[in-house]
């Protein structure tokens, strides 16, 4: 099956996310148990605080259980008592600006040693949601869904990805493994679309091949090798429309067909590439370029 028609559902990986933050806080305390050199000789180890996570910004919640789990680590770490943490809100919700999301409680060394790298996460998560809840609102009435890529920052796709779905995107493969996705250089190579699906079918025939297309040679050709889900690459708006109605109006010949739009995609013209009729619009810059949504940790 392809990604993009799998149920957009999956929690975020609890066995990532603790090894995840198993290295943040090795990055950050300078190994393992590690020292925060300012809040231990400044703070007593007895004193215990509250805090609020605040959001300063409008936007969309992702990643709320790294508090949870940054809070536990820390503690264990430091042999303290683990912190409490209240959670007032869940990934997907629009939460306004000023409004609290979580409460933790506890010991003010776990506290504040693991402030920062859960703010992090949770920061750049909440960012990628709130940009693509603006593309997922941007398409709503379209028939037209907004797709995520493997533009993500090393080791930390698992939580982009959740992040798009928890602003209403959709995943699209999740790295080389999973689904063949044959692009210019693929074809070069080969020599041909057809020759790059054929020699997938034969090396690897339980995957799911996409091909990327720059004309309708080249789209027909897939067509004929048994491809049915097509990346169309940097097309205007008007050649997009006009392939798409090409394509559509062989569905009777070749069954049912995918379309993605992708390259040069932006708010500003994602009515228009929509109004062509395609299934999907593939955004890099959901990943790549999202700014973070400010977060801050408030103690009372």
């Amino acid at each position: 099956m392809m990604p993009e028609n799998l149920p957009q559902d999956r929690e975020l990986d609890r066995a990532w996310l603790s090894a995840t933050v198993a290295a943040a806080l090795d990055e950050d305390l300078g190994g393992t148990p590690g020292r925060d050199v300012t809040t231990q000789a400044t703070i007593s180890s007895s004193v215990a605080v509250v805090g609020d996570v605040v959001f300063r910004d409008d936007g969309v919640l992702a990643g709320i259980d790294v508090v949870d789990e940054v809070m536990s680590q820390v503690a264990q770490r430091l042999g303290l008592a683990t912190p409490t943490v209240e959670l007032l809100a869940a990934d997907g919700d629009l939460i306004a600006a000023g409004s609290t999301v979580a409460r933790i409680a506890g010991a003010g060394h776990a506290v504040l040693i693991g402030e920062r790298t859960a703010l992090n996460l949770m920061s750049r998560a909440s960012g990628v949601a709130t940009h693509t809840r603006r593309w997922v609102d941007a398409l709503a009435g379209t028939g037209a869904r907004v797709l995520d890529t493997r533009k993500t920052t090393p080791l930390l796709r698992e939580l982009d990805k959740y992040a798009v779905r928890c602003g209403g995107g959709v995943n699209k493969r999740c790295g080389l493994y999973d689904c063949a996705m044959v692009k210019d250089n693929h074809i070069v190579a080969a020599g041909s679309v057809t020759a790059a699906v054929d020699a997938i079918r034969a090396a690897f025939p339980d995957v799911p091949i996409q091909v990327e297309v720059e004309t309708e040679a080249q789209a027909l050709e897939a067509l004929d090798a048994g491809v049915a889900f097509l990346m169309l690459d940097n097309m205007s708006p008007a050649q997009m429309r006009r392939l798409v109605t090409r394509l559509r109006g062989l569905e009777g010949r070749y069954g049912g067909i995918q379309l993605e739009a992708t390259g040069g995609l932006t708010l500003d013209n994602a009515a228009a590439v929509a109004a062509t009729g395609v299934d999907f619009m593939s955004v890099g810059a959901l990943t790549h370029s999202s700014p973070i949504l400010d977060i801050a940790l408030d103690l009372r």
